[in-house]
Parts: C-alpha cells; sequence; structure tokens
C-alpha cells in the first residue's frame, strides 16, 4: 500500500525564519502582561509613546464616511505621490517628482519590494551590521545571500569603507544601509555617504537607504546618498516614526522610474494599494511634516538625556550615545552574560523587557537595545531596576 505524501513547505518559508531564537518572544510576552496589568517596563521596541496626530485621524475617519474604501492606484494617489517627491527633495536636495514614488505598507514593505527587485538566487547583498533585526531574513527572501559588513563598536559603529569595498565580488547586486542606524543611532557621515556613492559607482551597485528616522535626526535630514547618486539609490523611509503611525502602515520608495514601474508589478500582485482612507489622511500627515518631526525629535532628544544619564555608573555595562532615532545600545560584556542571558534575567528579576542586541548582526553582541521613546518616569523607573539587578551580579 502507498502511504499518502506530506506536501512540502518552499524554500522561502525556511529562507525566512529566524535564526536562533526569535527576539520578539520576550517583548510580546511583555506587552502581553502589561496589558494584563502586570508591573513591567516595555523598552524593546520602537513605537513611540504618542498619539497619532488628531487632525490624520480626522482625515481617515472622514473619508471612511465618506465611502473612501474601494480599491486605489497600485502605485499610491499621485496627489499622495507628488507630496512624498515635495518633501524627499526639501529633506535632501535630490529633486525628484510623482513618478519617482510608490507607495508601500511601511518601510518593512518597501525594503522587501527592494529586496526582491534588486537581487535573486546565486546573487550577493552587502548589508552594514549592526543592522535592524528583520534585513536578514528581507534579503534571503529574495534567494539572494546576505554578507554583512561589520561596523564595529570600536569604530563607534560607523563605516569601515575598505571593508565594504572588500566585501564586493562579482556577484554583489546592493548595499543596505540605514541612517540613522536601528539599533546604535548612527548617522552617516557625508564622508561615509560619499564613499558609499563612490563605490557603488565604481561597481555597478544599488543602494538602499534606510532613512525612516531622517526627520529625527537634527534639523530633520542626513546626508544622503540619493542626492549624491539618484540613478542607483533607493530611499525607504514612512510616516511610522515621525507621525507616531505605526500602525498605519504607509511608507514609500523614492527611486529611479525605471526601478520604480518594476516596483509597481511587484506590488500589483502583493500588496494592491493602500487604503484610500489612509492615503488621505497621509498627505493630512504631509501636510504636517515640520510640526510633527519637530514634536517628536525634542520629544527623543529629551528622553535619549534621561536614560543615558540614569544608566550611568551602573555596574558592568556602559551606555553608547546615540545620534539619533529611539534606541540606545548598552554594552553589557563586562557582566560577563551574553546578551539573550541579560534580557532574559533581567526581564524575569526585574519585569523591564530589552532585545538583545545578536539578532541585529554580530557588531552587537555584548550589546542590548533599549527604545526611549517613552514616558520620562518610566525611563527613570527602568533605570533604577537595571541598576538593582547589575547590583546582583557577580
Amino acid at each position: 500500500m502507498n502511504m499518502p505524501r506530506k506536501p512540502r513547505f518552499a524554500e522561502l518559508a525556511e529562507r525566512v525564519a529566524p535564526e536562533g531564537t526569535d527576539p520578539w518572544v520576550l517583548h510580546w510576552e511583555a506587552r502581553q502582561a502589561a496589558a494584563a496589568g502586570q508591573d513591567v517596563i516595555v523598552l524593546s521596541v520602537g513605537d513611540p509613546d504618542l498619539d497619532t496626530p488628531a487632525a490624520v485621524i480626522d482625515t481617515a475617519v472622514e473619508r471612511m464616511r465618506g465611502g473612501d474604501t474601494h480599491y486605489t492606484e497600485t502605485a499610491g494617489r499621485p496627489a499622495l505621490r507628488a507630496a512624498i517627491a515635495a518633501r524627499h527633495t526639501a529633506r535632501t536636495g535630490q529633486s525628484v517628482t510623482a513618478e519617482n514614488v510608490i507607495v508601500l505598507g511601511g518601510t518593512q514593505n518597501g525594503l522587501f519590494v527592494a529586496s526582491l527587485c534588486l537581487a535573486g538566487p546565486g546573487d550577493e547583498v552587502i548589508a552594514l551590521d549592526p543592522m535592524y533585526a528583520t534585513y536578514p531574513a528581507t534579503i534571503k527572501a529574495s534567494g539572494a545571500k546576505l554578507v554583512p559588513v561589520a561596523t564595529p563598536a570600536e569604530r563607534d559603529f560607523h563605516t569601515d569603507l575598505a571593508a565594504v569595498e572588500a566585501a564586493i565580488s562579482p556577484r554583489t547586486r546592493a548595499i543596505f544601509v540605514a541612517t540613522p542606524n536601528n539599533p546604535s543611532g548612527v548617522v552617516l557621515t557625508e564622508e561615509e555617504v560619499d564613499g558609499l556613492a563612490a563605490i557603488a559607482r565604481r561597481h555597478g551597485l544599488w543602494l538602499v537607504s534606510d532613512e525612516v528616522y531622517a526627520g529625527i535626526a537634527d534639523g530633520g535630514r542626513v546626508p544622503s546618498l540619493g542626492a549624491r547618486l539618484p540613478d542607483q539609490t533607493l530611499t525607504v523611509a514612512s510616516l511610522s516614526k515621525t507621525h507616531a503611525m505605526t500602525g498605519w502602515r504607509t511608507g514609500w520608495i523614492v527611486g529611479p522610474v525605471d526601478f520604480i514601474s518594476r516596483a509597481h508589478d511587484l506590488a500589483q500582485c502583493m500588496l494592491y494599494g493602500l487604503p484610500g482612507f489612509v492615503q488621505e489622511a497621509a498627505l493630512t500627515a504631509l501636510a504636517m511634516a515640520d510640526e510633527c518631526e519637530g514634536k517628536v525629535r525634542e520629544y527623543c532628544r529629551q528622553r535619549r538625556e534621561v536614560l543615558y544619564a540614569g544608566l550611568q555608573g551602573i555596574r558592568g555595562i556602559r551606555a553608547c550615545w546615540p545620534q539619533a532615532g529611539m534606541f540606545m545600545l548598552i554594552d553589557i560584556r563586562a557582566t560577563g552574560l551574553g546578551g539573550e542571558e541579560f534580557v532574559h534575567r533581567l526581564y524575569r528579576a526585574e519585569g523591564v523587557s530589552l532585545l538583545d542586541g545578536a539578532p541585529f548582526g554580530a557588531a552587537a553582541q555584548g550589546f542590548v537595545r533599549a527604545c526611549f521613546a517613552t514616558d520620562e518616569a518610566v525611563l527613570v523607573e527602568a533605570t533604577h531596576r537595571i541598576r538593582r539587578f547589575c547590583e546582583t551580579l557577580p
């Protein structure tokens, strides 16, 4: 008798699975505990403790009640694409139009679309390490091999351009960077951006610049790769962090027209356009961008100082000052614990949820990541608990 055969999963399902322990398990445990009223402090995710601006919500509700709940253009409504283009030009100095923009489901969706459109099986993609924890799966989903290039703590997590160039092979298709970086908070310097653009030009590579935190950097801008190498650069961003709109999933890619055309074809079979009421709310948000970004910048600046000051003098750890963003890396190597053990023991002992640095790359091993986009009193209490925990370590 022939035994029935079990169906198989595609290789893709294995490629996107997390390596080792899923870093988000502890975070969601902490979130559920907090929702149940337990005494926990959640500093493990970049979701600002701010409300979406009321005008943005009002626009969405008005448009929903008005029937704006049907299909929309796959690449985004022309007015929204034009507003994104204008904001990008003002921020970076790169002259673009609506034709250079595709609207997608957040920065994460933008990175995924870029990965699938730029690389495939047998190709290689370089990413600066440490990198956001979803980058490995996002890049591997295309079938390409991820080639991390360390930006080590000894260089204050800044780029070694010679190491980037040394990592290039005939199979390299793209270089992924984030500025400001998550988790380190580093902003690429003018020299680093010039160097990366020159490398990409010499070797005919794409640059994918994740600038979701750019509006929170000093002055609301960072040195722009797109302005230096517009025909080979994709700039990915969203409203998530600058407007406290993480759950709205409103992001975009700005890039060459020929890339946008291919991204449109992919989005057509993946996303098929964002809801109209969300796009209209995004237009309202962009009209308030200076006000919203300024508010979040000041919010993060104050809380960065509170967390950094509170972590000073704690035995066995050292806080790393972030230039921008919502996160701070904490060097815990002197405690003798690995990052995973540290975050689990801290949570069990004191109810403070942080993220292990290891899932962000080899350069972040021995570090943990804390998000400071929350109430100042909560941050102060968190530092007291971390101090108390560290004092129990041998």
